[in-house]
């Protein structure tokens, strides 16, 4: 949190970074590419330790082979292990993709449940990637806090938790909840883009006036500059 600042000098410089990341990526969106929940679920499934883009050049012949929770439940390991290798800790994600379709089978009747509270009742399935389910599968808005939103949210002075799930309530009590799945998908395009982990493009960042973290990277636009990356998977 930014010392001194009130309430509502912190709600309107929230709002207005916002309203600019939305003006630098206005077709924010989630990257894995998925057509259903099931698919964007097994999709999150598998980003774990890894990028997008990797998931989604594997997806695509896995979601054919197994267009369903009843296909996935009986895949046969081994075949499945090999589909997923790109992704990493592919026998981790084996292990808990035929525990899932297994769950989804036997208690939700093959289908992906679409309440917070059932969905981190299955295997692998974490308050995160329930709510990167129920906003961009289902259209439920949710505060989505992945590493790129926990980072941001705290350089940007809007909450000063460490815990996400204390974080997801701070940071959508600053938003309508109309705005949390677009702010969603602009503050991971950001961190991913310029807003790194490490050295993040300082100078290059339009919402630099309105950060308290303002020169943790590089502040010369040159040098800023060439840290921008676009796209990244």
């Amino acid at each position: 949190m930014v010392p001194g600042e009130s309430r509502t000098a912190l709600v309107r410089r929230a709002r207005r970074i916002n309203a600019e990341l939305g003006e630098l990526y206005p077709d924010a969106h989630c990257e894995l590419d998925h057509a259903d929940p099931l698919q964007l679920l097994v999709a999150t499934v598998l980003s774990a330790q890894s990028t997008d883009r990797r998931v989604n050049t594997v997806t695509p012949v896995l979601f054919a082979r197994y267009p369903d929770a009843a296909a996935l439940a009986a895949a046969d390991r081994a075949e499945l292990e090999q589909l997923i290798t790109p992704t990493g800790f592919f026998r981790a994600k084996t292990d808990a993709l035929l525990k899932l379709g297994a769950a989804l089978v036997e208690r939700f009747g093959g289908q992906v449940p679409g309440r917070l509270e059932d969905l981190v009742t299955l295997p692998g399935v974490g308050r995160k990637t329930a709510n990167v389910v129920l906003t961009d599968g289902f259209g439920v808005p949710g505060i989505t806090t992945d590493t790129h939103l926990i980072r941001l949210s705290r350089r940007f002075g809007w909450t000063d938790q460490v815990k996400p799930e204390a974080i997801e309530a701070e940071v959508g009590a600053l938003f309508p909840k109309a705005d949390w799945i677009r702010l969603n998908h602009r503050v991971i395009w950001h961190g991913r883009r310029r807003c790194h982990a490490r050295r993040p493009a300082c100078g290059a960042c339009p919402v630099a006036r309105l950060c308290p973290a303002f020169g943790e990277g590089p502040t010369d636009p040159a040098v800023a500059a060439k840290l921008v990356r676009e796209p990244r998977g």
